[in-house]
């Protein structure tokens, strides 16, 4: 058996060696989402959003018929994002879209997290499709959402079983920190949890004000 090293599991996400796809944060889509409360989900997708902007994270911005029926993207994003390009598509499938794969392949990057609306169709058609061309897939199942509990957990149940890997919105900001020594992005981290990451950033904000408290020391 070999001695233990105080490195971390390759499986872990590091900022440089993922892009997140964000696919169908639309009015249309939201009407008919029922598994997660809108404010919330909106929440979560900021977390995730401005904790990749922060990170240099690569992402990919995907619409369905935005014109023609779905509507805009939730505000938020282009608030982040304001230069990003936002690739509008025909196919409920991400992965069938050939811009949005010429824009996968310009990133270059062999692992994707994902997130969007609705669970079931939107993320499942991408996820299966890139698992099934060698890509590795996460999906942060808080930022997603389905028209039905069914719906969404039996998404998540078959993208599991394809190897795809499950996190949630703050589990992805933490996991792209990792060390609370890192001081270039403490603030970055902190200042997102504070805004977006419930009783938890809220017990930031009052551990600073009341104490003058930070994590990373001993």
């Amino acid at each position: 058996m070999s001695p233990a090293t105080a490195t971390p599991a390759p499986s872990l996400l590091s900022p440089s060696d993922h892009a997140l796809v964000l696919i169908d944060f639309q009015s249309q889509m939201a009407f008919a989402t029922h598994t997660i409360d809108i404010s919330a989900l909106r929440n979560n997708v900021s977390l995730i959003g401005k904790g990749a902007k922060g990170f240099n994270v690569p992402v990919v911005l995907t619409t369905v018929a935005e014109a023609s029926f779905s509507g805009p993207m939730f505000p938020e994003l282009p608030a982040i994002f304001p230069k990003q390009p936002v690739f509008d598509r025909t196919s409920m499938n991400t992965w069938e879209d050939q811009p949005v794969i010429d824009e996968i392949n310009r990133i270059g990057k062999r692992r994707l997290v994902m997130a969007g609306l609705w669970t079931s169709v939107c993320i499942v058609g991408p996820a299966l499709s890139a698992l099934a061309q060698g890509f590795e897939v996460y999906v942060i199942t808080d930022a997603c959402g389905d028209v039905s509990e069914e719906a969404h957990e039996r998404a998540i149940t078959r993208m599991v079983q394809a190897g795809a890997v499950p996190m949630t919105s703050v589990q992805y900001l933490l996991e792209l920190r990792r060390d609370w020594a890192r001081g270039e992005t403490y603030a970055l981290t902190t200042g997102i949890a504070g805004d977006h990451a419930g009783g938890y950033g809220i017990g930031i904000q009052y551990a600073k004000r009341m104490f003058g408290a930070q994590e990373g020391g001993h």
